[in-house]
């Protein structure tokens, strides 16, 4: 019998998609023979759907809760293959049982909540036919939190000191809408900014030519200066008014703007080629038939 290692299981996990204990069981049970613990897998159904762990999964939902005292917060992002799948019930109930069960325990990380989810996301991937990940999940904490979902694709967490719930929701639902990349121009780093010039200079080549250099700085400066009120929450207009900025909107309230958090579904991830899936769909049901 051959030795069951880790990276024996490790192996059978990547090549099946299932969880370690089923892949631990399954080679226990064919004697270390990972070929053979494939076949009997197969013939148990148990890989049937897994095989769509491959698959890309860059559609989904965003979930959030806030305590009852607005002082701590989960957010948490879960992905399907297609948006059809986000609205149906059963991934709906998987979302917002993995959202209470990262709320349940505050230790859990995004890798911790993925494993104690693991079965009964097989069970969702064996039951729908896509696949699904739970991609991750934040913690926010603060003196005053508000919260803000857009449908089921973005959600956004504001925390402020010195304000109430419903600024905090105010601004979420700005952040939800605005996307900055961050709170003050403070946070903006050299590297950014040095990119800013260097794309400015090159969309303006034409215009810049020839024009004394104090010219071209009061130029430059004026894009940067728009650049980071643009790029920072507190600088930009306020959706809700645009006579004043998010910042003026906290100030007028007595507020600091601690820290934010967004969620989009989705963001960030490479999709690859796109693919049909209605006809990856019908192609298995022919192949199936034959």
């Amino acid at each position: 019998m051959t030795q069951i290692t880790a990276a024996l299981v490790k192996e059978l996990r990547e090549r099946t998609g299932q969880g370690m204990m089923d892949c631990k069981k399954a080679l226990e049970a064919s004697g270390g023979d990972i070929e053979k613990a494939i076949d009997d897998m197969r013939a148990a159904g148990a890989i049937k759907a897994a095989k769509k762990a491959g698959n890309i999964a860059a559609e989904g939902s965003i979930a959030v809760k806030v305590s009852d005292d607005n002082k701590s917060a989960v957010l948490i992002e879960v992905n399907s293959q297609t948006d059809f799948l986000a609205m149906q019930d059963d991934f709906k109930n998987f979302v917002a049982e993995s959202l209470d069960v990262a709320v349940a325990d505050p230790s859990l990380d995004t890798a911790a909540l993925i494993a104690n989810r693991e079965s009964a996301r097989e069970a969702l991937v064996a039951k729908c036919g896509e696949n699904v990940n739970i991609r991750r999940i934040e913690r926010i904490e603060g003196d005053v939190l508000g919260a803000y979902l857009h449908g089921n694709r973005i959600g956004a967490v504001v925390s402020v000191s010195g304000g109430d719930v419903e600024l905090a929701k105010d601004i979420a639902m700005h952040v939800a809408a605005s996307n900055p990349q961050f709170l003050d121009p403070s946070q903006v780093s050299e590297e950014a900014i040095a990119k800013e010039k260097e794309i400015f200079m090159a969309l303006n080549e034409e215009k810049i030519k020839g024009k004394p250099e104090n010219i071209v700085e009061n130029m430059v400066g004026g894009r940067i200066k728009k650049f980071l009120a643009e790029a920072s929450l507190v600088g930009q207009a306020f959706v809700k008014n645009p006579e004043v900025t998010v910042g003026k909107l906290a100030d007028q309230a007595g507020a600091t703007i601690v820290s934010f958090v967004r969620f989009e579904v989705g963001e960030g991830i490479d999709r690859g080629e796109e693919v049909d899936f209605a006809a990856e769909v019908a192609a298995q049901v022919a192949a199936s038939k034959k």
